[in-house]
């Protein structure tokens, strides 16, 4: 009887594309996730796959997302939080994810968001999928939060970035964690305005925060997966090929490492 799987899949934005050339290279391998925790665009990839479709399906429309299909100018960005609404990412979500709750997916599932109120993480186990990876995938200040049951949520990348935890307590026997801003906190030559000020406060954040996780969870992790993507910003909407080729590239090239570690 092999051991059952587990798949963390972490923030990255447009990084993120690289999960679902992943997910593809492992369905070709013929392995198949028994459970998936997802944080930020890891949730939006892992929770359409958990939901049932396929690598191929996210491939066909990752590669056709354009600027227009996610951009949605906030009136008054100050007092709603965010300079996006937040509509056209949740028509999307709604049109890609394809079972309601996230308890009734064919793959168990959950992901993580932030709770601004509580300062705390926030584990979506149970509910309406959509909303909770949209609350995942807020990024703070561009998209506006996502309020609910009395939380104000914010994406989960902000206290996790790789749910590893998470997927080990799903019931995961092997978890094979894939991070993709490996070097996103690395040297810059320069800060020009105050929203690249900002992204770069989360990225240098997001590093230190990260680092201090991976000691704390020494052992959940099987294998960490970490694709270069050198020169990549996660917040620029090009290059997605690029991103899915070197999931997909990854995810071949570990595939035998996968299996042996779950026989």
């Amino acid at each position: 009887m092999s051991k059952s799987l587990g798949l963390a899949l972490g923030s990255g934005g447009a990084r993120g594309v690289a999960h679902a050339g992943f997910l593809l290279a492992l369905e070709e391998e013929g392995i198949k996730p028994d459970y998936i925790a997802g944080c930020s665009m890891g949730a939006v990839v892992g929770g359409c796959y958990a939901s049932g479709m396929t690598a191929a399906e996210m491939k066909e429309a990752v590669l056709q997302i354009k600027k227009r299909d996610i951009i949605d100018i906030s009136p008054i960005p100050i007092t709603r939080m965010g300079l996006l609404r937040s509509k056209k990412i949740r028509d999307l979500l709604l049109s890609y994810i394809k079972v309601k709750n996230l308890e009734d997916f064919p793959v168990p599932f959950q992901c993580v968001a932030t709770d601004l109120l509580s300062g705390k993480l926030r584990v979506f186990k149970e509910g309406e999928a959509a909303i909770a990876v949209q609350a995942s995938s807020s990024v703070p200040s561009v998209f506006r939060p996502v309020e609910l049951e009395g939380e104000l949520l914010v994406d989960g990348g902000c206290l996790m970035r790789v749910p590893v935890s998470i997927v080990k307590e799903m019931g995961a026997d092997v978890v094979v964690a894939v991070d993709v801003l490996k070097n996103c906190a690395e040297p810059i030559d320069g800060v020009h305005n105050i929203v690249t000020m900002m992204l770069r406060v989360f990225d240098v954040m997001d590093a230190h925060t990260t680092s201090l996780i991976r000691e704390r969870e020494q052992g959940m992790c099987d294998l960490l997966l970490e694709p270069e993507m050198t020169g990549m910003s996660q917040y620029v909407i090009k290059d997605l090929d690029r991103a899915f080729d070197e999931g997909y590239a990854m995810g071949k090239s570990n595939a035998g490492k996968i299996k042996e570690l779950i026989k």
